[in-house]
């Protein structure tokens, strides 16, 4: 199979591309991602149709947040678009007359990144994205490792904290509200809150209040040297680095590739990742180290990497 079309369905837009077997983005096309179930699956269909008019694809894929089946083709649960058991495949196919694969973002984006980013040469990866929350994504052997339901890889909600903050997801004390952007936030209001001698160009960034501290607000002022700022990036850093040590334990890959809005601050996150890994691998003296790299790709990875998913059948 050649040109196949890749959908990353985002919170406001949704992104549709032509990929070649390169992982070259050709074309691309995005829409507004509509408020109703109903309107995102017409809005799939639109963008399908219009970047592949005049194209050669053949297939489509589809990366969504939420449990996607073993079958790849019903959503189970996704909570920010409310789909419950939605048959994705089967509605998007009816519109665009192509066969269509549907793939958790998180796996997708990891596809994407194991066959034409930062993991190209190794087969057993684990890629752990740090956005407004968590995502995950399992390859061994050269495999997208789904799970016996399809639904592996949900990095964010593993509990690190028995009782602790409580998770959109309902559970309490997920990795997701300690090492995400929305913690990184959380991190800096509270820092800004006990000492706002020591947050001045952060405070300054924003509307001079706590409260106002967004997560740009945190990356612009670590770069400024701000020391809040950079202590919160620190507190991101050693509860995302003892979370990959925890991986480590279960999956012993060679390498984690770290993606994600938060990662996207280079070594001002990833070497105090690096140096908290290495804390709290078990028995790191003595085994080999997973590398822990940057992600390449980007916001590309995920539709690169459902169109190449639906290249693979």
């Amino acid at each position: 199979m050649g040109l196949t079309i890749g959908v990353d369905i985002g919170g406001t837009k949704i992104a549709a591309g032509v990929v070649d077997e390169q992982g070259a983005i050709l074309d691309t096309c995005q829409v507004p991602t509509p408020p109703t179930p109903e309107g995102v699956v017409e809005a799939i269909a639109h963008a399908v149709k219009t970047v592949g008019s005049g194209s050669s694809a053949e297939a489509v894929g589809i990366g969504a947040a939420g449990y996607v089946d073993d079958k790849r083709a019903t959503v189970l649960f996704a909570p920010n678009i409310y789909w419950r058991r939605e048959a994705l495949k089967d509605k998007v196919e009816q519109r665009v007359g192509m066969p269509v694969v549907v793939e958790n973002d998180a796996n997708a984006a990891a596809w994407g990144e194991y066959r034409f980013g930062a993991g190209a040469g190794h087969d057993d990866v684990i890629c752990v994205t740090l956005g407004t929350g968590i995502g995950g994504g399992i390859i061994v052997g050269g495999r997208l490792y789904r799970g016996r339901f399809g639904v592996a890889g949900e990095f964010g909600h593993v509990r690190v904290v028995p009782d602790g903050l409580l998770c959109g997801c309902g559970s309490q004390g997920c990795w997701e509200q300690y090492a995400s952007g929305r913690a990184l936030v959380r991190y800096a209001r509270q820092r800004a809150t006990a000492t706002p001698e020591a947050a001045e160009v952060l405070l300054g960034l924003g509307d001079g209040t706590p409260e106002g501290i967004e997560g740009k607000h945190v990356s612009a002022a670590a770069r400024r040297g701000d020391k809040v700022a950079v202590d919160s990036f620190r507190e991101l850093a050693r509860w995302a680095g003892a979370g990959l040590a925890d991986l480590a334990s279960l999956f012993d890959p060679a390498a984690f590739i770290v993606g994600g809005g938060v990662s996207d601050e280079g070594d001002l996150v990833l070497e105090p990742i690096r140096k908290s890994f290495r804390r709290w691998l078990v028995g790191g003296r003595y085994r080999p180290h997973a590398q822990v790299l940057a992600a390449q790709l980007g916001g590309r990875a995920g539709l690169v990497g459902a169109a190449d998913l639906a290249r693979q059948g």
